[in-house]
Order: C-alpha cells, then structure tokens, then sequence
C-alpha cells in the first residue's frame, strides 16, 4: 500500500485527446515516485531537476520548432494559451500584451521573428 497522495495542482485544461492518453500513466507514475519520496527534499529536488532538462528538452526542440510561421496561425494558438492556462513560464501578463500587440496589427517592417520570441520568453 503507499502512501497517500496529496490532492495535485488543479488539473490542466483539456488538450489534445492523444497526447493526454498517452501520458496519464507516466504522470500517474511520476506522482507515485514523488509520494513515495517525501521527506526526502534531495530525491524530489533530483525529480524537479529531471522535469525541468525535460521541459527545456521540449521547448527548445519539437516545441520551438512546431511553432506557426504564419502570423494568424501563431495567434490562435497564443490565444487558447492565454484562454486555458498559458505556456508555462510566461506569465500571463506578459502573454496578454504579447496579443495585444498581435491583435493591433503592427507593421510587417517592425515585427520580430515571433516563433523565437515566444520560446525565449517560455
């Protein structure tokens, strides 16, 4: 029998049905190691240290380069993250002006490359 696990952060927004299929079971698994380790802050700093190279993994790799090229692409997909919780790491605040400028239209000759900016503020 193990331990008890506390109640988790609030369950994320609904995203994409196969990609939650796939990785409830390794979540689960994750959550039954941290219960199994408390008590232990090095076990669980080492747990946090392995999401985090795994999180900048992602980021940086598939994620930064799944990124839209399109502009109107780009900003639905800022938009659902502003609507259902956002990317983590960029603050909300800073995702709300970020469609804001988007959505007044700045001129063609003074947009940045967005697909880089998004990922360095993640």
């Amino acid at each position: 029998m193990t331990a008890a696990r506390p109640d988790p952060s609030p369950t994320p927004p609904s995203g994409h049905p196969a990609i939650e299929a796939e990785i409830k079971p390794l979540l689960d698994a994750l959550e039954e190691i941290a219960a199994c380790h408390v008590g232990d802050p090095e076990a669980l700093l080492s747990l946090l240290r392995h999401l985090e190279q795994l999180h900048r993994s992602i980021q940086d790799g598939p994620f930064r380069s799944s990124l839209p090229s399109e502009r109107s692409s780009l900003f639905r997909l800022l938009q659902d993250m502003e609507l259902n919780g956002g990317w983590p790491y960029i603050p909300r605040l800073q995702l709300r002006t970020f469609l804001d400028l988007l959505q007044q239209g700045t001129p063609a000759a003074h947009e940045v490359d967005t697909s880089a900016e998004v990922a360095e503020a993640a």
